[in-house]
């Protein structure tokens, strides 16, 4: 006999069903979010799963939180079920659409009773590989709040003081950082003396030409310009340095989560092969690995991972039309580590250089033409990791007249 058990998660409880070969629903239970309701759940499958040591397939909408982490650490196999499939599965077991947490655990379980090959495990990783795929993560979103700061930042900015963007174009910069932090306004610009700019670069790190730069800002901050009300600029510029905070957080998150997420994949099994690519720094790396995994049995091919990176091409066809075009649903950071990855391609690797040349003259935009270089590298990585050997260029670009021999 086998067993199937789904679980529909909530916040503070999780509701529990377990249906048999038939369909049959042999347990339905609701059970807390701690830890007696996680004994509870383990229980009920020993004892379901008996003296026979049956294996029993969890099936839930997510693979994150500490349900998830604390079922994979005690060895059964979890499927994380796309919400938008249960919801189109929901529908077969309750045409009047009715809803509820426990009839959706039971829809979980007979998904994976019914269509076990549609549904793929989730990869047993490394404890290493998921401590990086949390600090690879964290180090992105921190780029992206860093991003966010700057944006509006600027947007400010140019309302009321345009010499600064003029002076820095680049606002999270040490020195732009230092200096809007003692001249927020042109009117705090005009009554910046040059030692208290001098001393405030100073602090924030500058070393070299630090008169010349003095000189430079003090010159381009206090060119004249339109200029708001005097009291509304004040106001602005105290809305400035809010803003100047969260940069100063988001850029220090920033710095302080890479040397995190470098060091931590520099100790990985797979760094070597992986840093072996053309392209690859190690962030970047890093970032490739968090999504990827180190379970390498999770992609049955290379064919596979181009899929879950989305840089694979999409075919519908029905009736007399058919279109190829980019896959929309994919690991959206996978796909945008790759899309980096194939910038930096361009001035790593000669080979792949040559090849994005050959897909613009066969008349591909630049997008497509990265987008078909990163699916042909993510194939290689692929064939890299699984056969434990480092890039070699050679191999992977042969020149014609080696194709030929």
């Amino acid at each position: 006999m086998k067993i199937w058990c789904g679980i529909d998660w909530a916040e503070h409880h999780h509701d529990i069903a377990v249906v048999d070969e038939a369909g049959t629903l042999l347990v339905k239970r609701r059970i807390g979010d701690d830890l007696d309701g996680f004994g509870q759940l383990i229980g009920v499958l020993t004892e379901l799963a008996g003296a026979q040591h049956l294996e029993v397939p969890v099936a839930m909408e997510t693979a994150n939180g500490l349900l998830a982490a604390s079922l994979l650490d005690a060895g059964y196999s979890l499927f994380a079920i796309n919400p938008l499939a249960v919801s189109r599965y929901r529908d077969r077991y309750s045409p009047s659409r009715a809803k509820s947490d426990a009839a959706d655990a039971y829809v979980l379980a007979n998904i994976l009773r019914t269509d076990p090959a549609a549904h793929r495990r989730v990869p047993a990783d490394s404890e290493q590989a998921k401590a990086i795929r949390v600090l690879a993560r964290a180090q992105q979103d921190a780029v992206w709040e860093r991003q966010q700061a700057q944006a509006k930042l600027r947007s400010l900015l140019r309302e009321y003081y345009p010499a600064f963007l003029a002076a820095f174009p680049d606002l999270a910069d040490r020195d732009a950082r230092a200096a809007l932090a003692i001249a927020p306004s042109p009117a705090a610009a005009a009554r910046l003396r040059r030692p208290s700019l001098r001393a405030a670069l100073a602090r924030n790190g500058r070393q070299r030409n630090l008169d010349h730069q003095v000189e430079r800002i003090l010159t381009e901050l206090r060119v004249e310009h339109m200029r708001q009300p005097a009291r509304v600029e004040a106001a602005m510029s105290a809305q400035a340095l809010a803003h100047l905070r969260s940069l100063d957080a988001a850029v220090a998150n920033a710095a302080a989560l890479e040397a995190s997420t470098a060091a931590e994949f520099a100790t990985h099994d797979d760094a070597a092969i992986i840093t072996s690519m053309p392209g690859l720094g190690p962030v970047l790396a890093a970032r490739v690995l968090a999504e990827l995994g180190d379970d390498h049995s999770r992609f049955a091919d290379a064919k596979s991972l181009k899929a879950f990176a989305g840089t694979a091409p999409v075919t519908r066809a029905s009736g007399l039309k058919r279109s190829v075009t980019r896959r929309v649903v994919r690991n959206k950071r996978l796909g945008q580590a790759g899309h980096l990855w194939a910038f930096s391609l361009l001035t790593s690797s000669p080979g792949a250089r040559a090849h994005y040349d050959r897909r613009r003259a066969a008349g591909d935009s630049h997008n497509a033409a990265a987008r078909n270089l990163a699916n042909r590298y993510f194939g290689v990585l692929h064939h890299c990791l699984q056969n434990r050997v480092p890039y070699d260029e050679a191999k992977a670009n042969p020149t014609p007249r080696a194709v030929a021999a």
